[in-house]
């Protein structure tokens, strides 16, 4: 290919991906895997929530997590603020010394799974997000702009791309550092995911434009490949496969499989396509075994059971 393309991952398993699991991971491991994938070279790290711990408890150690991380130079360090109180949260630890450097606002493109998930009506989280863009670029703040429920609702079905256009504009006006759109329930195919980002960058060129796909319907590294395939080269994905709607959290409506698409399957794709992810698939591998003993479980990747591809030759099959 000459000279390698760059792809930038951000590593969501602080997150997103842990999120989904019920067993509390002690705070100690998470630090440790965190700074494990700093040093492994991801640019991008989701390192935790600033969600009220009596709903989320897996993140009830957010600021804990976020003091003790080791901080690498050159690596951004992303804490979800789902609204102002968590934002106000975000913002105390920052001034403390130990904040985040990206703050996640979400919003639903289907007004009812908004609701559902945030208790705000469109017009009411617009409102917020106002209050809130204000005080984040007061305290330094990077806005990553997360839109959910891109390609289909669990709730409402289908979802109108002219609904995700009109919301990506009006995120526009927050000044965000990166916009982000979220397949919230695996509803994308490579033909929607190409039209979307189609587009989004034909209509906005110089956005940074992140492509976030869960894996329910087995779709999401084909997803990955059509969004690059598009120009889209900010991608979201998590060790193992792990993530989505939170344990434990509200009426169930996320079936099959929740998580996100396989950080160690999409890194080791890209480096045999010789696309340069920063990260290689040996430390991808490590990452990802050491992931699956933190959880206590098998994971959902392909690369751990079988491995990156061998490209030399076996003597003992000679």
């Amino acid at each position: 290919m000459g000279k390698r393309e760059r792809v930038y991952i951000c590593e969501c398993w602080g997150r997103d991906g842990l999120q989904n699991i019920a067993k509390i991971i002690p705070t100690a491991e998470k630090t440790e895997l965190i700074n494990k994938m700093a040093h492994a070279g991801y640019a991008r790290i989701e390192t935790t929530s600033f969600s009220n711990p009596k709903q989320l408890p897996q993140f009830a150690d957010a600021e804990d997590v976020l003091r003790r991380i080791e901080r690498v130079p050159g690596v951004c360090y992303k804490a979800t603020t789902i609204n102002e109180r968590a934002l106000d949260r975000a913002i105390a630890a920052k001034n403390a010394g130990y904040g985040p450097t990206e703050v996640t606002f979400m919003i639903s493109v289907s007004e009812r799974h908004n609701i559902f998930n945030t208790k705000l009506n469109h017009a009411e989280h617009w409102a917020q997000f106002e209050r809130m863009a204000e005080k984040a670029h007061a305290n330094d703040l990077k806005i990553i702009a997360t839109l959910g429920t891109v390609y289909g609702c669990p709730l409402d079905g289908d979802v109108p791309p002219e609904q995700v256009w009109r919301m990506t504009e009006k995120y526009l006006t927050l000044a965000p550092e990166y916009i982000v759109l979220g397949d919230t329930t695996g509803a994308g195919n490579p033909l929607t995911v190409k039209e979307m980002f189609g587009e989004l960058i034909a209509r906005r060129p110089h956005i940074k434009y992140v492509a976030h796909f869960h894996d329910t319907r087995g779709t999401g590294v084909a997803n990955v490949m059509a969004a690059f395939a598009s120009g889209v080269r900010y991608f979201d994905c998590s060790l193992g496969g792990i993530g989505g709607q939170p344990a434990g959290y509200g009426h169930v409506y996320h079936q099959g499989f929740s998580g996100n698409v396989c950080s160690e399957d999409v890194i080791c794709m890209f480096d045999e396509m010789g696309v340069d992810t920063g990260i290689s698939q040996e430390d991808a591998v490590a990452l990802g075994l050491r992931a699956e003993e933190i959880i206590g479980a098998p994971q959902r990747s392909n690369v751990l059971r079988c491995g990156p591809v061998s490209h030399a030759p076996k003597p003992e099959y000679e």
